[in-house]
């Protein structure tokens, strides 16, 4: 990870029209100068230097939103604007964002934090920012229209209230929602505890990261607004495998990861080599009563997830989304199955025709990966991704938990891929190969079968017609 600095850029906003706060003079003599990151790296954890402590996160592929304090009061500026987000190295979105990237800065504050956000907008529309989850007084919920007027283009309105419960939180748009979240429009929100809470643990590493789809076609790079159904890039925080970070960790480190859903499914997130407990979802943290081992959990619309464990397995462990279409990259759609059919003598007449055509998943997607096929630019491969074992048949969804002895408290750079200790990895086996012994079951079925087929069923491979959603 880079240091924070190397990305800082500052430039100041005039005000525009100020509502949705009482803010005195005093505060309002100076906007806080907006803070911009555009590198996609994962930046080091903020460590306060104001304002109550806390312990903080690290946002995958993020960054959290420095603030200044006036008069007691944090104050963070946002500004919401287009900007290019890079997807995976080699293919950048167009999207929406605030303060240079989608998904926009995190937002931490501490429990009895008062808070005052002013929010400017460059965007080509009107806005509103939603605080998802966060008791306020109503008229700063954020929906434009019923909790305050739209914020049009060159405004900048003001927030403020109290952070009054800790717990994981989002930022989104309530105002033409469907175009500017499916643009990229969303945040992240952290409330610490601001003392030691009996259902909060101190952790170690503490991650967060936002789930969220597009439909950009290859080539593209301009999600199509108006999808419902059929996604072709799932990502967190707006990045897909291979451009996400790992998540690196000492072993025996205690672990949080919060994750927050504005897709339009749900996401059940899977973990290899460890067992969590889910410690809190948008409500806060969950009764220890309720808490239950787990390796997959469920992650519905509109939904934070809060998972923590104890990485005291070494290794590089897999961590994704377990519905299968959702580590792929675009081209996944409208691709017939084509397993056991025979194109050679087809391909080849074909190839005196279109010279670059080659015959796609006869044996299945694997095929796919190693294809030295030409794509349009500005796009990456459906699956893709080279381990220390050859190629990581994966995308959307997909990233690597990396548990190392020798990685330091409070460094979170990549350690490069794990050594396995001799004998721990699995192999060929060349052998004798020994007839396998069938065994004759002595159930059956429960009733025999009035008619039976004349001749046996053969299973013929054809096209589908259409894709239905996810």
């Amino acid at each position: 990870m880079n240091s924070r600095r190397d990305f800082f850029r500052f430039a100041g906003i005039a005000g525009g029209a100020v509502a949705a706060a009482s803010v005195s003079r005093v505060a309002m003599a100076a906007l806080p100068e907006p803070v911009y990151q555009t590198s996609p790296d994962t930046m080091a954890p903020l460590v306060p230097n104001s304002g109550r402590p806390y312990n903080p996160v690290v946002t995958l592929n993020g960054w959290t939103l420095p603030w200044r304090m006036n008069q007691g009061v944090k104050e963070f500026h946002l500004v919401a604007e287009p900007v290019v987000r890079e997807m995976a190295p080699g293919f950048k979105a167009h999207l929406w964002g605030y303060n240079g990237q989608s998904p926009g800065p995190t937002i931490e504050v501490v429990e009895g934090d008062r808070v005052r956000i002013f929010v400017t907008n460059k965007l080509p529309e009107h806005t509103s920012i939603h605080w998802h989850g966060q008791r306020l007084p109503n008229g700063m919920d954020g929906v434009a229209g019923l909790n305050q007027p739209a914020i049009q283009s060159g405004k900048t309105f003001v927030y403020e209230f109290v952070a009054r419960r800790p717990g994981t939180f989002m930022y989104h748009p309530h105002a033409d929602e469907m175009t500017q979240m499916a643009m990229g429009m969303m945040g992240f929100w952290i409330t610490h505890p601001k003392t030691k809470h009996p259902l909060i643990d101190e952790v170690n590493r503490d991650f967060c990261f936002l789930l969220s789809a597009y439909d950009i076609e290859p080539g593209a790079a301009t999600p199509k607004v108006a999808e419902m159904l059929n996604f072709n890039l799932w990502t967190w925080n707006s990045r897909i495998f291979p451009g996400i970070d790992s998540l690196n960790v000492r072993l025996n480190d205690k672990v949080r990861i919060r994750i927050g859903n504005l897709t339009m499914t749900n996401h059940p997130m899977h973990l290899h080599g460890h067992e969590f407990l889910v410690t809190g979802t948008d409500g806060g943290p969950t009764p220890k009563s309720t808490r239950l081992y787990e390796v997959t959990t469920d992650v519905a619309v509109g939904q934070m997830r809060q998972i923590e464990f104890l990485a005291d397995e070494e290794g590089d462990w897999a961590f994704h989304c377990h519905k299968s279409h959702h580590t792929m990259n675009a081209m996944g759609h409208d691709i017939p199955t084509m397993i056991g059919v025979d194109h050679r003598g087809v391909a080849k007449k074909i190839n005196n025709l279109i010279p670059d055509y080659m015959v796609m998943g006869e044996r299945g997607m694997a095929d796919m990966t190693e294809m030295e096929m030409p794509i349009p630019d500005n796009t990456i491969p459906m699956m893709t991704g080279e381990g220390p074992f050859g190629s990581v048949e994966m995308g959307g969804m997909f990233s690597v938990l990396k548990v190392r002895r020798d990685q330091k408290p409070g460094d979170y750079k990549n350690p490069g891929w794990y050594k396995n200790p001799e004998g721990t990895v699995a192999y060929e086996y060349t052998g004798p190969m020994a007839e396998p012994a069938r065994f004759k079951a002595e159930g059956g079925q429960s009733m025999p079968r009035k008619e039976k087929s004349s001749s046996d069923t053969v299973v013929k491979v054809k096209k589908p017609s259409s894709h239905s959603g996810h």
